[in-house]
């Protein structure tokens, strides 16, 4: 590690590579299974699905040592309107880089196929109410969202845990900036994403951010103002949330 800070309650980790960013965070995040684990049967976990996260999900695909058997897991946020089987599709993605690798007890995705989005979200609330979450391991999105939670409809107090939401255009792009998409018309309009009060909710958070496409967002998550503006400066009011960082993601901080 290179340096480590606090502001306000957000631990802060800047780390020599995107390599050991990922695997440090996956070996907190593997500390924090086993501790729990010493509490209660089952834990429930909600991961990110982006290829900013492709370290941390390798590195606990491959640990040994987690009872994946006794996990129930879910993801935050899914597009409307693509196919079943389309590789962007963020049950897919979560598929190839760690539910298909390992035994959940459960895993619970959100359809992107789904006709009614009302329906489907109510659907997933009622799941994610029946097992409130433990752990949510997630990122930042270069607007400054966390899951689908753009600053146009980002909202601290939203009533509601999964709600469908028009995609912001910067937001979209990244989806093209990542690889994930050719171009911007293919980029879905709108999504189902978990709200910022679901996914603050868990007791434990663990942010994971690398790229220097980033660094404006996180420049803006821990120096800036707390507020909808920049969605994932909730991460600062949480009691247990460590962001994790590599060289080009935090070259803004000051």
């Amino acid at each position: 590690m290179k340096r480590s800070f606090v502001k306000d309650s957000l631990r802060v980790g800047i780390y020599e590579s995107r390599a050991e960013m990922g695997a440090a965070a996956a070996a907190d995040v593997s500390a924090c299974i086993s501790a729990l684990m010493k509490e209660k049967p089952f834990i429930n976990m909600i991961f990110a699905a982006a290829p900013s996260q492709n370290e941390v999900l390798a590195s606990l695909a491959a640990d040994k040592s987690i009872c994946w058997e006794r996990i129930n897991a879910f993801h935050m946020d899914e597009y409307i309107g693509l196919d079943r089987d389309a590789p962007q599709g963020f049950g897919n993605f979560m598929k190839e880089h760690l539910f298909g690798l390992v035994p959940f007890a459960t895993v619970n995705l959100i359809s992107c196929e789904a006709e009614d989005a009302e329906a489907e979200c109510k659907r997933y609330a009622s799941l994610l109410a029946a097992f409130p979450p433990d752990i949510v391991v997630m990122g930042i999105g270069e607007n400054g969202h966390i899951a689908f939670n753009d600053p146009p409809v980002a909202d601290f107090k939203d009533p509601l845990a999964v709600k469908p939401v028009p995609l912001d255009p910067v937001c979209r792009q990244q989806q093209v900036n990542d690889g994930c998409f050719a171009r911007l018309d293919d980029v879905p309009l709108t999504a189902i994403t978990l709200t910022v009060p679901t996914l603050v909710s868990a007791p434990h958070l663990f942010c994971v951010v690398p790229a220097s496409t980033k660094a404006e967002a996180v420049k803006k998550t821990v120096e800036g103002s707390i507020g909808e503006h920049c969605p994932a400066t909730a991460l600062r009011l949480h009691p247990d949330a460590t962001l994790y960082l590599d060289p080009d993601s935090s070259a803004l901080l000051g």
